[in-house]
C-alpha cells in the first residue's frame, strides 16, 4: 500500500522558513511525476510545485523564488523549502505522485495525480 506523509509544517512569523518533507512508503519513485499542492480556508487547493520524472519544475508565480522543491532518491522523499513566508502562504500542504513511472512534462492538474498525503498545516503569524 502506497502513503505519503508529510511532516515539517507548523507555525512561522511571516518572513521565516520551514521545511517541509514527504516520506512515501511502499513507492519506489521511477520517474514519476511528483508535487505539492495548498488548500487554505474556503479556497479551492492549488498546486504549489511540481517535478516531473526528469527534473523538470515549475512554480506557482507567487512562491518562486521563495519555494525550492527537492527529491532525495536515497529515501524516495519529495521537500519543499519555503523560505520568506507570507500571511498568504498559509494552508494545509499536500504531497501527491503519480502512479505511473516515466512521467515526462510538468503535470499541474490535481486529477493527474494518484497518490496523496494527508497534509500538513503552515501558519503564518505577524
Amino acid at each position: 500500500q502506497v502513503q505519503l506523509v508529510e511532516s515539517g509544517g507548523g507555525s512561522v512569523q511571516a518572513g521565516g522558513s520551514l521545511r517541509l518533507s514527504c516520506v512515501t512508503a511502499g513507492y519506489t519513485r521511477s520517474r514519476n511525476c511528483m508535487g505539492w499542492f495548498r488548500q487554505a480556508p474556503g479556497k479551492e487547493r492549488e498546486a504549489v510545485a511540481a517535478i516531473d520524472g526528469y527534473g523538470t519544475s515549475r512554480y506557482l508565480d507567487s512562491v518562486a523564488g521563495r519555494f525550492t522543491m527537492s527529491f532525495d532518491n536515497a529515501k524516495d522523499s519529495l521537500y519543499l523549502r519555503m523560505n520568506s513566508l507570507k500571511f498568504e502562504d498559509a494552508a494545509m500542504y499536500y504531497c501527491a505522485a503519480t502512479s505511473f513511472p516515466y512521467c515526462s512534462g510538468i503535470r499541474w492538474s490535481m486529477s493527474t495525480y494518484q497518490y496523496w498525503g494527508q497534509g500538513t498545516q503552515v501558519t503564518v503569524s505577524s
